[in-house]
């Protein structure tokens, strides 16, 4: 006799389900975090084959050979993102005693417009002083673990390109490989969940990229137009920033409009502003709708919160990869779905 109605039953079982798989989530999740010098540079070098495999396929497609093809496109990669960091780096040394001194002047005249007292700069500084007194050994112990993870992110950085090397090389023998990991009734499955998953990614981050691109341009024009110094490094780091969503858009528009306020004054920054926020509008209601809704279909608030989840488990690298590892879980999802639905309808047929 059954002591549960069906419905409680099968609530049951979705709850023993849910818990089972959050259990699993977060041994993954730790394990990850303790192996995150191994995890992160695959990780990085998945997203880096996904975004560069088009440039791989066209290369072979015109003869090249395929570890010759993986080689040249790792030697672009490189000269791409070495070029905007140098640009973005040249651009704000340029500008950074403008920004300092604009600030400043900024900070002078709120105060006297207040006139609190103890709020003067004097003050500030004076404390400032003493803080650092204080807590002198502390920042120097500061910047040698600052160094130390600068080292640990170089490691990571030309691993990951090691990595995207020999996945660009060797990715004609991906689905082999995967196949004889698995028992051969799962393999049709998980190859196909593989491909489901990677297509998702893929698309992610070929619909990101052409959004980078286009607010990038746009912003550059812009800040052309308006004659602010160091815009095409200023459009550089828009482009690099525009895949951590809504944080690298924030970061690098505010750049943008300090400079404009530290080289061309308050009027032209508010019209910085302007065109920052308006490319910020383009990309929200034109670009993302069009572009990433024929790559990737993920709702708004499903990307913010897995912003927020990868932000606070991995920081700025949980943020680049909480949205693409989000949307290879909707493509896995999707795959099941579909397989699960062709049963069905072939079983109640």
């Amino acid at each position: 006799m059954r002591l549960l109605p069906d419905p409680v039953r099968r609530l049951a079982a979705w709850c023993a389900v849910a818990l089972l798989v959050a259990g699993v989530g977060y041994v993954g999740i730790l394990l990850c975090a303790e192996l995150r010098t191994a995890v992160v540079p695959v990780l990085l070098a998945l997203l880096g084959t996904a975004l560069l495999g088009p440039l791989h396929r066209w290369l072979i497609k015109v003869g090249v050979g395929r570890s010759l093809a993986a080689g040249l496109t790792c030697v672009a990669v490189v000269c791409v993102v070495g070029g905007a960091v140098y640009i973005v780096v040249a651009a704000l040394i340029d500008t950074g005693d403008e920004i300092v001194a604009s600030l400043k002047d900024a900070a002078q005249g709120v105060a006297e417009h207040f006139g609190a007292a103890g709020t003067s700069l004097d003050d500030v500084a004076s404390n400032a002083r003493k803080l650092l007194g204080k807590f002198g050994g502390t920042a120097a112990s500061g910047v040698i673990s600052g160094v130390s993870v600068v080292g640990e992110v170089l490691a990571m950085g030309v691993l990951a390109l090691f990595l995207v090397f020999f996945f660009l090389r060797d990715s004609d023998r991906a689905a082999g490989a995967l196949r004889s990991m698995v028992p051969a009734s799962s393999g049709d499955l998980v190859e196909a969940m593989t491909r489901r998953a990677f297509e998702a990614v893929e698309g992610f981050m070929r619909g990101t990229t052409v959004i980078a691109l286009i607010d990038a341009t746009c912003i550059t024009v812009g800040l052309l137009v308006l004659d602010v110094p160091g815009a095409v490094g200023l459009g550089a780091l828009v482009f690099v920033g525009a895949y951590i969503p809504y944080l690298g858009a924030f970061i690098s528009g505010a750049v943008a409009v300090l400079v404009a306020l530290a080289d061309r004054g308050f009027v032209i920054a508010l019209w910085a502003l302007g065109v920052v926020l308006a490319v910020q509008v383009l990309e929200g209601h034109v670009l993302q709708p069009v572009i990433q809704s024929r790559t990737v279909q993920m709702h708004p608030a499903v990307v913010m919160l897995a912003i927020t989840a990868g932000a606070s488990v991995a920081g700025i690298v949980g943020m680049l990869l909480a949205v693409p590892l989000t949307a290879a879980a909707f493509g896995i999802a999707h795959e099941l779905r579909e397989r699960y639905a062709e049963d069905a309808s072939a079983v109640d047929s």
